[in-house]
């Protein structure tokens, strides 16, 4: 079967890594355990979990004028991502991402730098490569507009997007038409939905209001969607060692995408993101940790009964 070709549009990071045994409040100074830094970004991520799960995979964004953009293209092009349309801004910092690990947790600061840069007015320019794609996924570390035109371009196109809505900001209904999947986390579900504090609504009444539209991500307890013609589903996490749980819900994008760009149901779809999403949370880092497809289907097969909820 050939590869699926999936493009990313997206943010590309340096993430450093603290980790520590307590959370410091505010004003405190404490000693933490470790450091590292390893390569990230939500769109960067999403295309090294394509690329190791069997996609062919092309990265749309852009880099700084610094020494860390050579650090993240190269990452990129060792697993295989085609980096052609990765654009170095002049004057801008490659973006970056302080990280702080505590009891199997973490808390995330983005300076987004040049992934800003990626325009509007850029993506014309992309209209080949986009309509020469089986699936576009997408995540909101760039511009909103950006976003917005990626969308309506490769609808246009008659090309499925899958949007992880990541940071969460309110989604024109519109553009919800548009999509061929979004993928929040329950808290990300009602904020795209654009529910207030007043509105009581469940995700399981959200959810169905967009019928094999809707994806929700529940970490450890899994997945939610609803089929055009059925009751919620929940696909259930499974029991890992978790170590980082930095990429699991990047994984599980990526996962998510090269399945149905193969031709698989839904169903089938999502429990393969969750199996990927609990393999990538036994390694520190968002792209070290993320597995391989040989990886997944070994993990599938043999952890079918070890689920997080059992």
């Amino acid at each position: 079967m050939a590869k699926p070709k999936i493009t990313v549009i997206g943010s590309m990071n340096i993430d450093m890594v603290t980790q520590t045994e307590i959370m410091p409040s505010q004003g405190e100074t404490i000693f933490g355990t470790a450091f590292s830094s390893f390569m990230g970004g939500k769109g960067a991520n999403q295309a090294v979990a394509c690329a190791r799960l069997g996609a062919q995979v092309t990265m749309i964004g852009c880099v700084g004028e610094d020494h860390f953009a050579k650090l993240v293209t190269e990452a990129l092009e060792k697993e295989g991502v085609d980096t052609q349309y990765v654009r170095t801004v002049p004057h801008k910092s490659t973006g970056i991402a302080v990280i702080t690990v505590c009891d199997n947790d973490n808390r995330i600061i983005v300076i987004p730098g040049a992934n800003h840069c990626l325009l509007p007015e850029d993506l014309p320019l992309l209209k080949d490569q986009i309509a020469n794609s089986d699936m576009v996924l997408l995540q909101q570390e760039i511009p909103f507009a950006t976003v917005e035109a990626a969308v309506k371009l490769a609808h246009k196109l008659d090309i499925p997007v899958i949007l992880n809505p990541a940071p969460a900001m309110k989604l024109p209904g519109e553009l919800l038409e548009q999509l061929y999947l979004v993928t929040p986390n329950e808290y990300e579900l009602g904020i795209l939905m654009g529910l207030d504090n007043n509105q009581e609504l469940t995700y399981e009444q959200l959810i169905a209001l967009y019928p094999n539209r809707i994806v929700m991500t529940g970490g450890r307890k899994g997945a939610y969607y609803k089929l055009a013609d059925g009751a919620i589903k929940n696909e259930p996490g499974r029991k890992v060692e978790a170590v980082d749980t930095t990429g699991a819900g990047d994984t599980f994008n990526g996962a998510l995408a090269v399945k149905l760009s193969e031709g698989s149901t839904l169903e089938e779809a999502v429990r393969f993101a969750v199996a990927a999403s609990a393999l990538s949370v036994t390694k520190l880092g968002a792209q070290s940790g993320m597995p391989l497809r040989a990886e997944v289907e070994r993990f599938m097969e043999t952890r079918i009964e070890g689920r997080a909820d059992s």
